[in-house]
């Protein structure tokens, strides 16, 4: 049905903010929000590591556009890379064809990943880069010269998060995503989170690694013959609200998974590409997985692309006569773009030639310094950084580290007051999260906290006035 324009004199090709806006509320269905209560944020222009609004008031982005953005907004490498490849064709599909850029992409990422992860298959965003790992896993137990045809089962962790289809979703732990789907999802081992701030009251500090290693080794000892691999994020879990899996954990999985022969799955969407401080967090722990899913930052913010990286031995698995049907069947109609593939290598190309890896130990010193100062502010239970990864978690008593209820939504309402001190967060729960682009400066990051450090004040003043006005009130 068409609807009459707000304006006698406006078009649909010059519309006004006002009428952006309208449209926005009532046509575009925003991801993750709800739309009852969305209020529109129209981001017009960008530049650097800042957003413009409509009305041209100016905002830090201070989580690199849901943790993709690299090296900032326009910038001239990054914009003449896909200007170039224009000139040359912007679509050719992965289905039985080619092209140059996609197969320089394809060989960049080969020699950058760590160990012999030499074959790249691309998709279009994270959610379907382990959706593709997890069907290679399955089906490499299948069709391996020795098939083991029972290891059809994940082992997965509470509270992780692998993307959103329905594959993504089952090995996936976060409850609230998938409780609606759930009988659509099909069945995991799921182990507790390898948490180093909640740790079970039995266990003491230096002990959480075994802890969690003993977990994993007694469950892999008694089903490691149906499980067909371990799919985990390395470092940190992110979604979980940035949890920080302990020293070594990652190395002790993969040295267990190795033990009983059951593939290991690193999903580095989040985490991948300097966010850590090293290009692939694997890299801290000397890690080779088996299927290496990456996404996000690998174009640098600018064009929807994923990776899943596999070995030799799974790669041979699917290797055969045509008969044999030992093809993977899987595919969509955009994976390994050109377009997408020539800014990707261009994000790999501003590493070298910006030394981005060798600038990030001073700003993950002058984060982390930022952070220790928040510690003392009311309801902050901890914070933690890595790299260019950081997070305040809010808690309703930092002693006992009693959570808010989610529905308070803590998190959401501190970040709604940082933006009116110009900085654009987006929270996890009651976990604000700090990941701007990996360009960013030092004084900008200073803006940044000192954003959360206003919020969080600020939401403590109104939280205690609201305290004070029911005090009042029930004491006439």
């Amino acid at each position: 049905m068409n609807r009459p324009l707000n304006s006698p004199t406006e078009d649909r090709c010059s519309p006004s903010a006002t009428t952006l806006t309208d449209w926005d509320r009532r046509h575009l269905w925003h991801a993750f929000t709800q739309m009852a209560e969305y209020e529109p944020l129209i981001i017009e222009r960008a530049e650097g590591c800042l957003l413009y609004d409509m009305e041209g008031n100016s905002y830090l982005d201070g989580v690199s556009s849901l943790w993709c953005n690299v090296h900032g907004h326009r910038h001239p490498h990054l914009d003449q890379a896909i200007i170039d490849q224009l000139a040359d064709v912007a679509h050719v599909t992965s289905l039985g064809m080619s092209n140059p850029t996609s197969i320089r992409l394809a060989a960049k990422l080969a020699e950058l990943a760590p160990g012999q992860l030499n074959h790249v298959f691309f998709s279009s965003d994270g959610s379907s880069a382990v959706e593709v790992a997890v069907k290679m896993a399955f089906q490499y137990w299948q069709q391996r010269a020795d098939a083991k045809p029972a290891k059809q089962h994940f082992v997965t962790f509470t509270d992780s998060y692998h993307g959103d289809t329905l594959g993504s979703v089952s090995v996936g732990g976060i409850a609230r995503y998938q409780a609606i789907f759930q009988p659509l999802l099909f069945q995991t081992f799921r182990l507790p989170i390898p948490d180093t701030y909640r740790i079970p009251a039995e266990v003491a500090v230096a002990d959480v690694c075994e802890h969690h290693l003993r977990h994993l080794e007694a469950l892999l000892s008694e089903h490691h013959e149906k499980i067909a691999a371990v799919i985990i994020e390395p470092l940190i879990q992110g979604a979980a609200g940035i949890v920080f899996h302990p020293e070594h954990y990652l190395s002790g999985v993969r040295e267990l998974t190795r033990r009983y022969d059951v593939l290991l799955i690193a999903d580095e969407v989040a985490v991948g590409f300097g966010r850590t401080g090293t290009l692939f967090a694997c890299q801290q722990e000397s890690v080779t997985p088996d299927l290496l899913c990456l996404g996000k930052g690998l174009t640098g913010g600018y064009l929807p692309m994923s990776a899943t990286l596999a070995t030799g031995d799974i790669w041979n698995a699917f290797l055969g006569e045509y008969e044999e049907s030992k093809t993977f069947y899987h595919g969509h109609t955009y994976g390994g773009n050109p377009l997408a593939a020539a800014v990707a290598l261009a994000t790999l190309e501003l590493f070298e030639q910006q030394q981005t890896l060798q600038q990030l130990p001073e700003k993950s010193e002058h984060l982390g310094s930022l952070l220790n100062s928040l510690r003392s502010l009311p309801h902050v239970g901890d914070v933690r950084h890595k790299g260019l990864i950081g997070a305040v978690e809010l808690v309703r008593d930092p002693e006992t580290k009693e959570p808010f209820p989610w529905e308070e939504q803590r998190g959401a309402e501190v970040c709604r007051l940082a933006l009116q001190h110009g900085v654009w967060l987006r929270p996890l729960g009651n976990v604000i999260v700090i990941m701007p682009p990996l360009s960013v400066t030092l004084s900008e990051l200073d803006q940044i906290l000192e954003a959360i450090r206003l919020g969080i004040t600020e939401m403590a003043e109104i939280t205690a006035n609201q305290v004070s006005t029911t005090s009042d009130q029930s004491n006439p």
